[in-house]
């Protein structure tokens, strides 16, 4: 799995490209918490739930299904969010299944249960280059640590980076069209190129 500190990621990046107005704050901290949740079931190694078990880690909370579980929830919560249900439900789907997707990514570990409840198969992306993150906390302060790390950077956060900064630069175009089309520069710009047209096809008629 990438860290802890790579998952919100995702949403930190649809919720600033997609601007305030879209995915106010409160909507962008519950997105930033939803994209750490699954890996909330690393507490069944305390009780002796095996790694493959459909309750133990990469299982069950890493399935689809309950990343629908938490849009739900958080549609169900949608005036505290701020935002309309169906915002609310999309925007934490997206950010809860981003994390067995890039779990998906990682080159270490056993699969995630994207299908559950109705497969218990666990998936693997066909390419994975991100560098699995330890479990242990002590053996991150390590080299290995530092790897993953660099590996999350080049992997989540570059491609994350590009994702937001795509979709700003989509939804400030029409405004930047709007704000040319209606400065009296241009208009006057465009009025003059008008009336030369217009002159010279007169002069070619006589």
């Amino acid at each position: 799995m990438p860290t802890l500190l790579s998952h919100p990621a995702v949403p930190l990046a649809l919720g600033l490209g997609l601007g305030r107005q879209a995915v106010p704050a409160r909507l962008l901290a519950a997105g930033a918490v939803a994209s750490v949740l699954p890996d909330l079931d690393v507490i069944a190694f305390r009780f002796g739930v095996p790694y493959s078990a459909q309750l133990g880690h990469r299982g069950f909370s890493h399935s689809l299904m309950a990343a629908a579980l938490v849009g739900l929830i958080g549609a169900i919560g949608h005036r505290w969010l701020g935002v309309r249900p169906r915002t609310a439900l999309a925007f934490l789907f997206a950010a809860t299944a981003s994390h067995p997707l890039l779990d998906a990514l990682t080159n270490g570990g056993l699969g995630v249960a994207l299908l559950w409840p109705f497969s218990t198969e666990r998936f693997f992306a066909p390419i994975r280059p991100i560098l699995v993150a330890p479990i242990q906390l002590a053996r991150f302060f390590s080299p290995r640590g530092t790897a993953v790390l660099l590996s999350e950077l080049r992997w989540v956060w570059f491609p994350a980076a590009m994702l937001g900064g795509a979709l700003a630069w989509f939804r400030r175009r029409p405004a930047r069209k709007q704000a040319s089309s209606s400065d009296p520069a241009c208009a006057c710009a465009k009025e003059q190129r008008t009336r030369g047209t217009r002159g010279a096809h007169e002069r070619a008629a006589g």
